[in-house]
């Protein structure tokens, strides 16, 4: 099958349609102000990002799992604040770092209208390893209208395991050929590749802060830049169905 089939696109969410970084790093600093503190927000902006995916990828291998990405956020959060000597940082800071401010994460400039273009020709579904109600949030607070959510917290199985993407293609009665897997994270699009999926890289830049560009890759179906070039991509392919 080619691109011409794609009836679905599943995005991922944390990177690919919110800007985490920033989100997480205003939190953090805004914390920091109220205890008359300074660190390298950034830094702990990424290491709180990093450890957290380190736990949930491919959680649900060997027994289900026991948290959700909120509950790691927190379990991740505290032994990063005790690391860095921040024990002033209280539970309801705590909170608002590992829970409020996720819950209220902007998407990037221009998705919210991009998605509503992609609708017109294709189902378009958030895949993600995010907890359900982080999601929701998400999409009231951006405006973003899902045509279906699917968790890794409701699927019990976690990317990069086969099985997740298995049984979201599953669950919209399609073959795994029929969906397109679009993320900024290469090893996403690696995993839903090797199950059959078509996939789209869409260039984050500033994912990890405006100093850690990531790489493009190469072997996607569609590499894109900017919404514009997925667009374009998407459109031109679905036109070929035709």
């Amino acid at each position: 099958m080619s691109l011409a089939d794609v009836q679905a696109l599943t995005f991922d969410t944390g990177g690919t349609v919110l800007d985490w970084h920033r989100g997480f790093k205003g939190a953090f600093h805004r914390v920091g102000m109220r205890h008359g503190v300074e660190r390298d927000w950034s830094s702990l902006t990424n290491e709180l990002r990093r450890r957290s995916m380190q736990r949930m990828l491919n959680a649900g291998e060997q027994h289900p799992p026991s948290q959700n990405m909120d509950g790691v956020h927190r379990e991740v959060l505290d032994a990063l604040l005790d690391e860095a000597g921040l024990g002033c940082f209280s539970d309801a800071d705590r909170h608002h770092i590992a829970y409020d401010a996720p819950h209220a994460f902007e998407c990037w400039t221009g998705f919210d209208e991009m998605l509503e273009a992609l609708r017109g020709n294709f189902m378009v579904a958030s895949f993600s390893i995010l907890s359900y109600r982080m999601i929701l949030d998400t999409a009231k607070h951006n405006r973003l209208n899902w045509d279906a959510v699917f968790s890794c917290e409701g699927l019990g199985k976690y990317k990069l395991l086969p099985q997740a993407y298995l049984t979201v293609a599953e669950y919209l009665q399609l073959q795994p050929e029929q969906c397109c897997m679009v993320a900024c994270h290469e090893y996403d699009l690696d995993a839903a590749r090797a199950v059959g999926f078509k996939t789209a890289y869409l260039h984050r830049p500033e994912e990890w802060g405006p100093d850690t560009p990531p790489p493009l890759p190469t072997a996607p179906d569609i590499v894109a830049e900017s919404h514009a070039q997925l667009l374009d991509a998407l459109t031109i392919g679905h036109r070929g169905a035709a």
